[in-house]
């Protein structure tokens, strides 16, 4: 039993003193990868983000509204609104009607719901007043402050319209991204091995095999389960390779444990997903969520330690160190999304408020302040869509901008923190030293970096986490580096597209939010690193080094799949089975859902 650890361990000294004893073949093979990584790295995305980015967001027809004037409105929506009001998604110009008169809402059984927006005329099925709620079947008439429309199923063009959209946005094949990607993880493995040289362990080739192994594993099981449209998780696994790459060059000892946060990352992201498809499910949960985003962020300022002058924001349990507002971000869009009867139902952002405002006060206390801003930013986009107030979000702008000047009076270390910025040159040795040496060691990368493992910024604290992107520019070069910001700029793109159909306003909101998380991480991230915004100490999605920020990553992706709305490519979407698919060819009756829902 002992022979089956020693062997590969001696296999690997073996393989660390040919490579020591053959300096010039190591010097010559890192020369060429470097420019092989930047053309693999390129075939791999190109396809994936060409494919997110021409996806053809068409609005699907649900059913139809006949209209007094004998126009037939179709609905392209789970939830649409019905008013007088040009922003509705049925526009009703009839005085008597209500600029937001009702909701008529899609279930998960495919059948439709009713609601009084409160509108002055009232809302009648089949001639009797409705009071609040009503189910509405095909057929029956729906009135609107008198005005009477007849609910009509979609027709059979629309239905053979949806199976050519269907071919039509096809998405593009997952398997010469995967092998590209498999080969990429494999000389990444072997060029680290390499700068490694006699210090290189087991660890460092068997983190990058079980990656492949993993993703593979992935890819496959969701195949046979009939999934497609796979470009998300490529990007994913890319970047997530990078982050082991840039683990194995500055902390080696924590390549598995970052390994093993990848892996729950990816479980996180199908629980996550799955739980998502039914809607009303995940509203039954978003107290507990709520409560779960406070206490996450709550719990470290009871349990958490940090360096003097540093944000408190880490948890250590043993060997084990946890940032719970990672996780909180999760919870928190999970508690701040809503489906539309819920946001007519509560107009009102006060509970919601409270709950940022705990969130954003628990890291101010942390000294936190990255953190807060990203909170905050998410906490505008979330209100915006849920309120469409400007006036509401102005107001709490300006309460936003007196706290923070009310935390720099009682905190007047954390306005020197800042000082530095854009000008860290003159204080080098100071304030300014880490992105003074990030900037520098990303100008010796050039296009292709010096290759992975072969630099020396990592020697300087916070490169793999806070000067990450300063990390990428060395070892792997400047178009590596680039691309990996495209790609979490093109999950942003996809994620607005998609939205335009958008078949519920909880799938709209909770990507338009992890979407802006992501985005404005980044962003602080890079530029921060480059002194183009001030250094807040937030890490870069995926590629960052760090368990916490890795889970986070993966169960932000799982809201922006849940807009996908191809067919067999949204977790929100339940496959119908085999059986019915049967039943789809006369062998048996299907429900309204299926005749709906499968492509």
């Amino acid at each position: 039993m002992e022979a089956l650890f020693t062997l590969p361990q001696r296999g690997m000294a073996v393989l660390a003193g040919f490579l020591a004893g053959h300096p010039q073949l190591c010097a010559w093979f890192t020369t060429g990868v470097r420019f092989v990584f930047p053309v693999l790295a390129l075939l791999i995305l190109i396809r994936q983000i060409r494919s997110l980015l021409t996806v053809p967001c068409v609005p699907e027809v649900w059913a139809y509204l006949s209209l007094p004037s004998g126009l037939g409105e179709p609905l392209t929506h789970w939830e649409n609104i019905l008013g007088r009001g040009a922003s509705c998604d049925v526009t009703l110009a009839y005085p008597v009607v209500s600029r937001q008169h009702a909701a008529l809402i899609r279930g998960e059984d495919g059948g439709w719901t009713v609601y009084d927006l409160n509108s002055k005329g009232g809302v009648t099925v089949n001639g009797a007043a409705v009071a609040g709620q009503s189910p509405l079947a095909y057929g029956d008439v729906l009135g609107l402050g008198g005005v009477e429309t007849v609910l009509l199923p979609a027709s059979a063009e629309d239905k053979t319209a949806r199976r050519e959209r269907a071919k039509e946005s096809r998405p593009a094949s997952p398997w010469p991204g995967l092998v590209l990607l498999t080969v990429f993880q494999g000389l990444c493995a072997l060029q680290l091995t390499i700068a490694a040289g006699t210090e290189a362990r087991l660890v460092l080739p068997s983190a990058f095999l079980c990656l492949a192994l993993v993703m593979w594993v992935y890819f496959l099981a969701m195949r046979l389960l009939r999934r497609v449209g796979f470009e998300m998780e490529t990007i994913a696994f890319f970047l997530s390779t990078l982050s082991l790459a840039v683990t194995a060059s500055s902390a080696p000892d924590a390549l598995f444990k970052q390994f093993l946060a990848l892996l729950l990352g990816l479980v996180l992201f199908v629980v996550l997903g799955v739980f998502l498809r039914d809607l009303r499910r995940a509203q039954k949960i978003r107290w507990l969520m709520a409560a779960a985003a406070m206490g996450l962020v709550s719990m470290t300022l009871v349990l958490g330690a940090a360096p003097q002058f540093g944000a408190a924001n880490w948890v250590r349990i043993g060997a084990l160190s946890l940032q719970p507002s990672e996780l909180a971000k999760i919870c928190y869009i999970f508690a701040g999304a809503a489906t539309l009867d819920r946001l007519f139902r509560r107009r009102n952002l006060g509970l919601f408020i409270l709950l940022t405002g705990v969130c954003l006060g628990s890291l101010a206390l942390m000294s936190d302040f990255g953190g807060a801003a990203i909170f905050f930013v998410t906490f505008l986009v979330i209100a915006y869509l849920r309120s469409g107030d400007f006036a509401t979000l102005a107001l709490i702008c300006g309460g936003g901008v007196f706290a923070v000047l009310t935390v720099l009076s009682v905190k007047p270390y954390i306005l020197r923190r800042f000082a530095v910025w854009g000008h860290v040159w003159e204080h080098a040795s100071e304030g300014g030293y880490q992105q003074t040496r990030a900037m520098s060691a990303a100008a010796s990368g050039g296009l292709v970096g010096v290759g992975p493992g072969e630099g020396w910024l990592h020697r300087v604290g916070a490169a793999d986490t806070d000067l990450v992107f300063g990390m990428l520019c060395e070892e792997w070069g400047l178009v590596i580096a680039v691309l990996a910001v495209l790609c979490v700029c093109t999950l942003a793109v996809f994620a607005v597209r998609s939205c335009r159909a958008g078949r519920s306003s909880f799938y709209v909101i909770a990507a338009c939010a992890a979407t802006s998380m992501m985005v404005f991480q980044t962003c602080l991230n890079v530029f921060g690193s480059v002194d183009i915004l001030p250094l807040t100490g937030v890490t870069f999605p995926f590629v960052s080094n760090g368990g916490s920020s890795m889970l986070a990553s993966w169960g932000l992706l799982a809201f922006l799949k849940a807009t996908d709305t191809r067919p067999q490519a949204s977790f929100a979407i339940r496959l119908p089975s085999r059986r019915e698919e049967r039943g789809s060819a006369g062998l048996a009756p299907r429900s309204i859902k299926n005749r709906e829902e499968t492509p």
